[in-house]
């Protein structure tokens, strides 16, 4: 499925927030730099929790192929927020939200692919492949989380019919649409902000484009663990139900038979 892609040089940053996971970040930052160093022009890596060590290799002064800043929380943002700081008032023309759990796998620069397809007319927003440690393709592309989509999915065990939303492991979007939208909305302190961000690009009329192009994404995250980010979770799912977004998507997009999001363009 790895495709080739000519070099872009004309402009991607790359937001990466690290929650205490110095060593995959360690490893991201030497991905980018073996295999995306003709796309990225520069990498914000968010130390999001107080008194984080930084990489060594995010010194300054330390020799990459992009600029690397770095920037240190004083107290934990969301998701959202994070990225939103992160990627605000830049001038590169496509930004880049990519998890540090992510690492890019050998061959063709896959970024350079996602803003290929990113830059197509009409397309708000590209997407990678997910595969887990195994080489196992992740459901990365879900259906609109209803109460009987959710029922199918994690009671009786079966596969998305439909592609509504992607999630936020490693996305790519023109600068204006991210812009346009307003980025992630941060009363989504953790989960589904990606699912409402899809959400609201489809509604504006953008498509999520799949790219032919593959990425490990293990995620293999502490967040998941514990009472707290079961509340998260709960409370985020809550707020997306009761969303303008939601409602609209559900009489608008929930009509339409999606199917995969393999034609890029695509509504």
């Amino acid at each position: 499925m790895q495709q080739a892609a000519e070099p872009v040089r004309d402009g991607l940053v790359v937001s990466v927030v690290s929650h205490g996971h110095g060593d995959l970040v360690r490893a991201l930052l030497r991905d980018l730099a073996r295999h995306c160093a003709g796309s990225v022009a520069r990498v914000v890596l968010t130390l999001n929790l107080p008194g984080e060590p930084a990489p060594a290799e995010a010194a300054e002064g330390a020799a990459w192929p992009f600029a690397l800043e770095l920037r240190r929380n004083a107290r934990p943002l969301g998701f959202g927020a994070n990225h939103n700081r992160a990627l605000a008032g830049g001038a590169e023309p496509f930004v880049c939200i990519l998890n540090p759990d992510v690492r890019l796998l050998p061959g063709a620069d896959p970024l350079a692919a996602l803003v290929a397809a990113a830059r197509r007319p009409g397309v708000g927003c590209a997407y990678p492949v997910q595969l887990d440690g195994a080489g196992r393709v992740q459901d990365s592309e879900r259906a609109l989380p209803t109460p009987a989509a959710l029922w199918r999915r994690r009671v009786l065990g079966r596969a998305e019919a439909r592609v509504d939303w992607v999630n936020a492991a490693c996305l790519v979007l023109p600068r204006a649409v991210w812009e346009a939208v307003g980025g992630f909305d941060e009363r989504y302190h953790m989960y589904c902000e990606d699912v409402d961000l899809s959400l609201r690009l489809r509604l504006a009329g953008w498509a999520l484009a799949r790219a032919p192009v593959q990425i490990e994404h293990a995620a293999q995250r502490a967040s998941r663990k514990g009472l707290r980010p079961l509340v998260w979770h709960l409370r985020s799912l809550w707020r997306l139900w009761r969303s303008p977004a939601y409602r609209r998507a559900r009489e608008q997009l929930l009509p339409l038979d999606t199917g995969p999001a393999d034609r890029i363009g695509a509504p």
